[in-house]
């Protein structure tokens, strides 16, 4: 996926979390130019959307909608490694925004729907070894 899906993609849920938060275009522009300094979603980037939804459900004021099953079995292993990983404490943050980031630092993809199959291989295998380790990120 290209630069600009990831930004597009991000740039509508990030409006459609407003529309669920209730946030008119004012409370958007405010949230915006608070977390990235931008009056102007034109100007903002797919990690200036996610930062904007990371502020939003801190200040718990929108939560995410529960996400279906991805139909990637790719997929469903690194959530479900992810999610092996958070029980057992390994994880700073299990949350899906710390493995959005993960993937990010991992496969430089923001969010991990949206992974190849050889992406998702990659992130799967780093989760693996902190598995075998019991700790530390690479």
């Amino acid at each position: 996926m290209s630069a600009l899906d990831t930004t597009t993609a991000a740039r509508k849920r990030w409006f459609a979390a407003c529309r669920e938060a209730g946030l008119d275009e004012t409370a958007r522009r405010a949230v915006q130019v608070r977390v990235c300094g931008k009056d102007s979603a034109a100007g903002m980037g797919a990690g200036d959307f996610n930062r904007c939804l990371d502020d939003l459900k801190a200040r718990k004021l929108w939560k995410p909608k529960k996400r279906a099953a991805s139909d990637k079995a790719h997929i469903r292993l690194v959530f479900a490694l992810w999610g092996e990983l958070g029980r057992m404490g390994v994880v700073r943050d299990p949350s899906p925004a710390g493995l959005r980031a993960f993937c990010r630092r991992m496969a430089q993809v923001d969010d991990p729907e949206w992974l190849t199959a050889e992406q998702a291989g990659k992130v799967a295998e780093a989760l693996k070894a902190m598995r075998a380790r019991g700790g530390s990120a690479p």
